[in-house]
């Protein structure tokens, strides 16, 4: 068994991939492509489904990757707490915390806390929650020396 990938559903899969492409390094893992007919729909159990795909490499890794659906039929639902059940949040370690932030902040984001030390003084470790443009939560991480 392995872990393969994540998945988030946009409203408009090419801007949400270029947002995470800009501002965290991912790369297209493949060309996007659209999903649809029966399988499809039998597979997610949606009737007519039609999916954009976008697959996004993650910054680090090899293997899992961040898969980016924009559905033809999609709903509309409010932006979920960060205390929602459910998933949660998509984690990346930074060099620079505060650079992130506000490069995610120019890109359409939106913070959620304040960079707060999780760590001690020999050894911080900064973390933050923000807002992708679409809502999704994104916590960024910054070590000692990073």
């Amino acid at each position: 068994m392995r872990f393969t990938h994540v998945s988030m559903v946009a409203r408009d899969a090419d801007k949400l991939a270029g947002f995470y492409k800009k501002i965290f390094g991912c790369e297209d893992r493949r060309r996007p492509r659209t999903l649809s007919g029966e399988k499809v729909s039998r597979g997610n159990g949606l009737p007519n489904s039609e999916i954009y795909s976008v697959w996004l490499t993650l910054p680090g890794v090899e293997g899992p990757f961040l898969e980016i659906l924009e559905y033809s039929n999609s709903l509309d639902s409010p932006t979920p707490a960060v205390n929602a059940p459910g998933y949660g949040h998509i984690s990346f370690e930074v060099e620079d915390i505060r650079a992130t932030c506000a490069s995610v902040i120019r890109a359409g984001g939106q913070p959620l806390g304040d960079i707060t030390d999780l760590g001690s003084t020999e050894a911080p470790f900064l973390v933050v929650y923000m807002r992708d443009p679409e809502g999704n939560v994104i916590e960024l991480e910054q070590r000692a020396g990073g």
